[in-house]
Parts: structure tokens; sequence; C-alpha cells
């Protein structure tokens, strides 16, 4: 396979709600702040690939079918990848392929969501009808049928776990999590929750959205677009020398979806475990030469769809123990000052959740912090569907 680079990022601004501009022009906002990151015009770039999960958040049945021209990729290859909260993931994941595999040269990925254009007219909000256009993603005869949410689905894990290792998973680490995470978020102008001030003690005391989960270590909802741009190593060098930054080089990608009803082997979903972010990370690691994350990577912008999530996911990946999660504020893992930089943006707990494209606002962020800071190595993450089945990671790395 090819050598396969990032070359040019960028993202809109994450908000609760776009009045001002459609899907449309969230994709043409992206899509122009990653030209102009690369110094790159679009006639350069060979394939697209959108990521957008949900069709009745667009009020589309093929949501991508405007953006080809409107994103001046008109006469050219496009395709689009949905995998619930794992779309951006799995986005960059093919437009990877399309270059490793020598297709393209130059492909960019746009995940868009411009979610609350939906609309109950009963309560007069938006909120009712992003939740049950969200319980369409469940399974239609059962999860559906009962009123399934995706906090309730992310709940059956946790509380799972919370059943195998009881002693972990403590309220005050998760509520410092939180704090921890709003703090980097003020390092992020495109937050969505910028400028705001959460304390451990103020997460403590938030509301139950659905038990476990505390309304301030739920992720935000958000309208956005994020683009990231890939390209060959040949193009990747030439794009990188005029724009006057490095290329950040792709060097492990892992995905892996699980069964969606549980059972006691891995033939069915293990519902005390997050097997699909296990084996993904280990698929990632593979094929990077990572034999010890946790001295070998910097900064990680993982998925925090909750952050007892984030915290399960963190061991899974081998950040820490299975059953030990907690020590990643109790030993200072992920305290400002430890070793490992987590969700740097504020993550979508904090920074924002555009669902098919949080992850490419991920990746913005990874990159971001690789130049900035002159780390090494990131890790990016997405997951997504029902009882968090789907895991997708890939690794980037800074060439000195």
């Amino acid at each position: 396979m090819r050598e396969v680079a990032i070359v040019g990022a960028g993202i809109t601004t994450c908000k609760g709600r776009w009045v001002e501009r459609t899907y449309y022009g969230l994709s043409q906002m992206a899509v122009k702040a990653a030209l102009e990151d690369a110094c790159i015009p679009v006639k350069d770039v060979d394939a697209v690939v959108y990521g957008i999960y949900n069709d009745i958040f667009e009020l589309s049945a093929i949501p991508e079918h405007p953006l080809q021209g409107i994103v001046g990729m008109a006469n050219k290859p496009g395709l689009r990848v949905t995998t619930g909260g794992a779309t951006g993931a799995y986005a960059m994941l093919t437009g990877y392929s399309l270059i490793a595999s020598g297709l393209y040269d130059v492909v960019m990925c746009l995940g868009v969501e411009k979610a609350t254009d939906c609309f109950d007219f009963t309560s007069q909000t938006s909120t009712p009808e992003v939740i049950k256009t969200i319980g369409w993603s469940g399974d239609t005869f059962y999860e559906r049928e009962l009123g399934w949410t995706a906090s309730d689905s992310y709940a059956e894990v946790v509380l799972a776990y919370m059943d195998e290792y009881p002693e972990d998973l403590e309220d005050g680490v998760s509520a410092k999590i939180s704090e921890i995470l709003c703090e980097q978020a003020q390092n992020n102008p495109y937050a969505q929750r910028y400028g705001e001030r959460v304390t451990a003690e103020m997460a403590m005391n938030s509301r139950y959205v659905v038990y476990p989960f505390k309304l301030l270590e739920t992720c935000v909802y958000t309208e956005g677009a994020g683009a990231v741009i890939f390209a060959c190593k040949d193009k990747a060098k030439a794009i990188c020398k005029n724009a006057g930054v490095p290329p950040i080089w792709v060097t492990g990608l892992g995905a892996s979806n699980e069964h969606h009803v549980a059972g006691k082997d891995l033939r069915h979903k293990l519902m005390h475990r997050i097997m699909s972010d296990h084996l993904a990370a280990q698929a990632a690691y593979k094929m990077a030469g990572i034999k010890d994350p946790l001295k070998e990577i910097q900064v990680i912008e993982l998925h925090d769809a909750f952050i007892k999530q984030l915290q399960i996911t963190m061991a899974e990946m081998g950040f820490t123990e299975l059953g030990r999660s907690d020590n990643l504020v109790k030993e200072g893992l992920m305290v400002p000052g430890g070793p490992l930089l987590v969700n740097p943006s504020g993550g979508l707990t904090y920074g924002g959740h555009f669902v098919g494209g949080s992850n490419m606002f991920s990746c913005w962020s990874a990159r971001r912090e690789l130049i900035n800071r002159g780390l090494h190595r990131g890790l990016i993450h997405g997951t997504g569907s029902t009882i968090a089945q789907f895991g997708c990671v890939m690794i980037i790395e800074r060439r000195s």
C-alpha cells in the first residue's frame, strides 16, 4: 500500500443551532477552510468521501447529492459513509483506502450534520424529534419499539461494566474529567461550549439524563461541518512544502463492528465490554508498530459520547486497566501536565458532536496539537451505533 498523509483540515464553529446556515453552507465553509489550510485549489482534489449520519436530519434520502457541485467536486467521484457516531472515522478510513490502494492521489473527507432542523410541533422544540430520529437507528423490532434512545443504549454498556467492576467509575472521577475537558475546550475557539466554566462540583450536582449519566457528563448535540484532506506521499510532500506545514502521516488504522445482541462470548455482544474499541485499537497499533500505547502516544482525541464511556474506552485501548479506569485521574494519566493529552479540543462533551463530522473535528484537533506542540504521535477514535457496537481508530504521526 502507498503511504498516506493529512495535508489540510478545516472545521466550522460548533453550535447547538446554525440558524443562518443550511448544511450546504456549513459544508462550503469547512471545505474552504481545509483547502486554504492545504493551500491548494479544489481542482487538485481527485475524489470526495461524505460523512453524513442521518437522512432525516438533512431531510433528504440522498443528502450528499447537492453537495457535489456546491463544494466544487462536479464530475468527480464521491461516495457517502454512514456508521452512526463512527461515521467520520469510517469516512476517513475510506478516504485513506482510496489513496493507499493507488486509485486516487488526493481525497477530501467531508463530514456535516444539521440536526435541529427536525422539529416537534407539540413541544415547540427540536429535542423530541431529534431523539426520535436517532431512535430510528436502533433495532426496528425491539429497541425502537421499546422507546430506545442513545443514552439508554450506552447506559446498558456502562451499567454492565459497573456490575463487573463495582469499584470503578466513581462519580467524583467522572466529574473531574468533565472539568478537565471543559477547561481544555477554552483553548479551542471553535468549541460549542467555549467560554463556559464547569467544575467537578457542578458536574456532580447536574441532573441525571439516564442513570448513570449526568447532564454535564454527556455530549452536546451540535450542528457543524469538518473537512480533512489526504494525499499520497509525493503529493503530500509537495503540498505541505508549499503550505509550510509538515505532513501528518497516517500509520495505523483499525475497525471493528460487534453483534447487536448480547451474549456470553464474542459471537455476540459482551455487554460489559466495548470490544469494538479494543479490537480496532489493537489492529491500529499493529499496523503502526506500537507496543506500549501509554508510552508511545501523546495526544488522543477520543469519542466521548459520555464521560464514563470515555473511561471504559481508554481502558479498552490499553491506557489503563479494565476495572481501574479511575486511575486516569487518580494516577494523573490525563490530568493537566500528565503523560496523556486527552481531548484537547474539549471532546464531544465540550467541543461539539456533529455526528457525521465529529471525528473530522477530532482529527483536526489531533493534527493541530502534533504540529503546534511538536508531538510525535496521536490517536483518533470514533464509536457508534447501539450499545457502542462500531469502533474505528486511526494513528497519525509527525516525523522529524
